[in-house]
């Protein structure tokens, strides 16, 4: 299997381009200057999204050509549904535009490289707070601050039985199904925020479980995937309990439970 780390030229190229399409986002973010569109899913999409796509896809095809680029903004339809071969790129350029519309700054840039059905790096960058954070299967997950220095994530260990165990909420998107599992825990301490934030507060520890009983992308999840599982914790099936699977006719996820290490 193909180890990243050991491309020092491509892992560092990775992180610029993902800043550079942060400094893009934040361009739109800052002037307001931006127009807004509606999906066929009745989602939003801004001009700040597509800038945001075409660096990070144009990039991507010059420092990795045999691999596609799998973008929520720019996926055909046969390619949701045809399984890849080999490696790809699944890319959510703006993962929170919900988020960028009403100004909340929780929203990020979302990019994995996927093998077969499984993801072997992920890449998560919050414009607004500058921060960068990934995960390489078998080599642990990181905020990667500078290209000389690196700060190795953990997630908490807990038991379900603890009181006041920090969740994690969506900001948009709680639901019947979610607070369902919301009642089981013993007087959490909720936390509503958006897009890959979640993720990233698991991974390093400032939450502890965060359940979506919604269903999202693959695009949505990859990245934050690898990193929580590479920091100790885990991402799985709400219902299966087996780890999110990748590459999938349709790409939609099951619904799915984020955590650290439950003990």
């Amino acid at each position: 299997m193909y180890n990243i780390l050991q491309d020092q030229k491509l892992r560092n190229s990775i992180f610029d381009l993902l800043i550079e399409a942060g400094d893009k986002i934040m361009t739109y973010y800052r002037s307001e200057t931006f127009e807004t569109f509606q999906k066929e899913d009745k989602s939003p999409v801004t001009t700040a999204d597509l800038a945001s796509d075409e660096v990070i896809s144009r990039g991507l095809a010059a420092l990795t050509p045999s691999w596609k680029v799998i973008s929520e903004e720019k996926a055909l339809p046969e390619q949701k549904e045809q399984k890849q071969t080999d490696y790809f790129w699944i890319l959510d350029p703006l993962d929170g535009t919900k988020e960028f519309l009403h100004r909340t700054d929780e929203f990020s840039i979302n990019l994995a490289l996927i093998h077969d059905e499984e993801v072997v790096a992920g890449y998560i960058y919050l414009p607004v707070f500058k921060e960068m954070y990934y995960g390489v299967k078998g080599h642990g997950a990181y905020q990667h601050i500078d290209h000389s220095e690196e700060k190795r994530l953990h997630v908490n260990s807990f038991s379900l039985a603890d009181e006041n165990l920090k969740v994690v909420t969506s900001r948009n998107h709680i639901d019947d199904g979610t607070r369902v599992y919301l009642e089981k825990l013993n007087n959490p301490n909720l936390i509503s925020m958006g897009s890959a934030l979640k993720f990233i507060n698991i991974a390093n520890g400032k939450a502890d479980y965060y359940p979506r009983m919604i269903q999202i992308m693959e695009w949505d999840t990859a990245a934050g995937q690898i990193i929580i599982e590479e920091a100790g914790g885990s991402l799985v099936n709400a219902n299966t309990g087996e780890p999110l699977t990748y590459n999938k006719p349709g790409m939609i996820n099951p619904y799915f439970i984020a955590s650290g290490k439950i003990i």
